[in-house]
């Protein structure tokens, strides 16, 4: 435990540091909102996340971007009037620069998520005060009440990477932020078992939900959020793991960095 605790620090002083190598966030593509843009702002990191499954996050937001600021299209990024759009019209405009991929699911679950939030709060920032900008309620409200109409959102994965990109990119400052488990994806499960976190049989068997847990119970009392850990191993992985903490890891580890 307390060598994973070190390890898990230096490569967070790398991160900080530059050490990981490139470290530019997927959602680094956006306008740069103003002060005064909040609901353009929570629309943007939200709905695309929804569609934001099996595909590269950087290309995805790089189609979000060129949708915000297409004039044709920028208004499905407003939820009152992506429900006033027929499903025909809010297809060529998400499809226009490939935002959506999935024509029909797509569409679906972008038009679900808008009036959603229509019809029960009239806007993300709405939804944001309801929840009182906590994460506790806001986790109630997406992944129990109203559930069905999040596809997607409210999965246990991307919705604790979307509270984390509210935070980080929307200046949220959601209370009880420690409680957002880190997500379990193909990087950090890969960091999870170099790390000693779960063996390699667990990453096979092991429900993500659980490995979130796993997280959660080792940096426990350390001072790090489980979620900051996730773009830390994300890049670190991402990278080919080209910084290598220096004697923490046992043979196999050792060995795993012999052999990339």
């Amino acid at each position: 435990m307390a060598e994973i605790l070190t390890a898990c620090r230096e490569v967070l002083d790398a991160y900080r540091s530059g050490k990981l190598g490139q470290t530019e966030m997927p959602e680094d593509s956006n306008p740069g909102f103003t002060e005064e843009e909040i609901e353009q702002r929570y629309a943007y990191f939200s709905l695309p996340m929804a569609l934001n499954y099996q595909r590269n996050s950087y290309t995805m937001w790089k189609s979000a971007l060129q949708t915000y600021r297409d004039p044709d299209v920028t208004d499905v990024f407003d939820v009152v009037k992506v429900n006033k759009l027929s499903p025909a019209e809010l297809q060529a405009k998400l499809t226009k620069h490939k935002l959506a991929l999935q024509p029909n699911k797509h569409i679906a679950t972008w038009r679900s998520i808008a009036n959603t939030i229509v019809v029960n709060w009239g806007s993300f920032e709405a939804l944001l005060k309801a929840s009182e900008f906590d994460f506790v309620q806001l986790r109630s409200l997406v992944q129990e009440k109203y559930k069905k109409g999040f596809p997607y959102l409210s999965g246990p994965k991307i919705f604790n990477y979307w509270s984390f990109i509210l935070n980080q990119y929307c200046g949220a400052n959601l209370k009880n932020s420690d409680l957002i488990e880190i997500a379990p994806d193909t990087h950090v499960i890969k960091c999870s078992v170099l790390l000693g976190v779960i063996t390699k049989t667990e990453a096979e068997t092991m429900e993500r939900q659980e490995i979130s847990e796993k997280w959660r119970n080792i940096l426990q009392g350390s001072g790090i959020k489980p979620i900051d850990m996730h773009p830390v191993l994300w890049f670190w992985s991402r990278n080919g793991f080209i910084y290598k903490p220096a004697g923490v890891f046992d043979v196999c580890s050792a060995h795993f960095f012999q052999t990339r």
